[in-house]
Parts: C-alpha cells; structure tokens; sequence
C-alpha cells in the first residue's frame, strides 16, 4: 500500500517513518496530481488554520474531496482531525468538512498541559501510547461515525467509513499500531475497488 503524508506543513517525517514501520510504502505529498497514486493519506498536526489556508491556495481542498468520495482512506492526527471536521467551535467555516463531527481547538490547553497516557482504541488489540500537544477534542458526532477511544469522557478517536481522526500525536512514538489501522482500512478499500472493477468489466 502507497499511504502519503500531507507535506504543507506539521510531523512529515515522522508519519514516513512510522507508515513505513507499519509496512506502508509512505511518500510526501506537495502536489494535488501526486493523490492519484495512493491508498490512503494522512493530514499530520501542524497548526490547522495556516493548514487550511495552504490547502485551499494549492487547490487540495477539492482534490482530497474527490479523493475520499473515491473511498480511499484519510487519517487526520490533531491539526489533521481539525481539517477533517465538518464544524469547528468558534469559527463560521471549517475546511474539509468531510467528517460529521463538531472540533475544539487546543481543548486541552497550551504547550505547557501537553502529556501522554495509554488509550484503549476499539479495533487495536492493546492500549496505543498517546501524545497530547495542544490537542484538539472531538466535542460531538453524528450518527454516521464511530467513537473509537474516549479519555476522560472526551471523545479522542472517531471514525466515519474511510475518514479516521485522532486527538493526539502518534507518531511521536515507538507504537505504529494507529498507522497500521490505516493501512489496514486501505488494504480493505483497494479490495473493494478491485472487486467493483472487476464486475464493471464483466457486464
């Protein structure tokens, strides 16, 4: 599987390496025609508004909105979870607006009240280890998407068919697990499109 990173800014390189650990082939992503050739994407942390800005000056707005209609998948880690979301508290507009799911920034606070604790994250056989860096919060959802981990009652990871987001920073660590969820939900939605192709071609 080709999973690329989003390279406007934020944790590039840190995604690569921890994709690649997961057993992804990982490549970064500064051009629109570059999505044409992979599985799945990743939007890293970073800070979402200069994010979103950058997304919409080198016309990756639509493009990742295509790309996600295709049924490829898109995993938004902090600032990437913030980007995904069809609301953002304190703001009129969001970006992407592709997950249905209401977002807080810098819930947990400022630099100062980051922290780590182990999650228990539903599909991930023991608990990932979690970096909180001026994390986000998923504050509610709709009935479309899947609350996957919550920490102190406060939604963290969701998932919504091919769109999966999380509050903190996992690749910031030796644990790949969250990467090799991507993956998996990648594998899956290339044997969708294979099969759906195959069925094109035989009527």
């Amino acid at each position: 599987m080709k999973i690329g990173v989003l390279a406007l800014q934020g944790a590039v390189a840190e995604h690569i390496r921890s994709l690649e650990a997961a057993g992804a082939t990982a490549v970064s992503i500064k051009r629109t025609e570059q999505l044409a050739e992979l599985d799945g994407l990743v939007i890293p942390g970073g800070e979402s508004t200069t994010i979103g800005k950058l997304m919409r000056k080198y016309g990756f707005i639509e493009a990742i909105r295509e790309f996600a209609a295709e049924g490829k998948p898109i995993f938004g880690t902090c600032a990437g979870l913030i980007v995904l979301a069809k609301r953002i508290e304190g703001q009129d507009e969001a970006h992407l607006q592709l997950m249905d799911m209401t977002v807080a920034r810098n819930a947990f606070g400022r630099q100062r009240e980051s922290f780590e604790t182990d999650l228990v994250v539903k599909g991930v056989d023991e608990p990932v280890r979690a970096v909180f860096i001026r994390a986000p919060l998923i504050k509610s959802v709709g009935a479309g998407v899947e609350v996957l981990s919550t920490y102190r009652d406060e939604i963290v990871v969701a998932r919504q068919g091919n769109l999966l987001a999380c509050s903190f920073h996992p690749e910031l660590t030796e644990d790949f697990r969250m990467h090799a969820y991507l993956l998996q939900m990648a594998e899956e939605a290339a044997s969708l499109r294979a099969s759906a192709e195959r069925s094109n071609s035989s009527v």
